[in-house]
């Protein structure tokens, strides 16, 4: 079973910057997508960006041009650079793979453990 792991949240000012990082564990050869999540307090958990297996990306409105997704294959890591951050991007962010094939015919689909960025104003 694949496992995700996110790191990269902090706490940072208003205007400033963040890269957030999700490895895999293993291997990852294809992927139907990669995403990142977010959920605020009281809020419902909603895509942030995505990165589809074919690199076509897609961002919430909230984000455009000022978040970045990408992929360091390498690595099997997903990144979510962040920038010109505001207090309402404070929340839990979350990576997600969807139909991810790790070879010997197995897929995964799955979420990260999370973690916390918190923007001051």
């Amino acid at each position: 079973q694949v496992q995700l792991v996110e790191s990269g949240g902090d706490l940072v000012q208003a205007g400033g910057s963040l890269r957030l990082s999700c490895a895999a564990s293993d291997n990852i050869v294809s992927f139907t997508s990669w995403n990142w999540y977010r959920q605020a307090p009281g809020k419902q958990r909603e895509l942030v960006a995505q990165m589809a297996g074919t690199g076509r990306t897609n961002y919430a409105d909230s984000v455009k041009g000022r978040f970045t997704i990408s992929r360091d294959n390498a690595k099997n890591t997903v990144y979510l650079q962040m920038n010109s951050l505001r207090p309402e991007d404070t929340a839990v962010y979350y990576c997600n793979t969807d139909h991810a094939y790790y070879g010997s015919g197995r897929y995964f689909s799955g979420w990260g453990q999370g973690t916390q960025v918190t923007v001051s104003s």
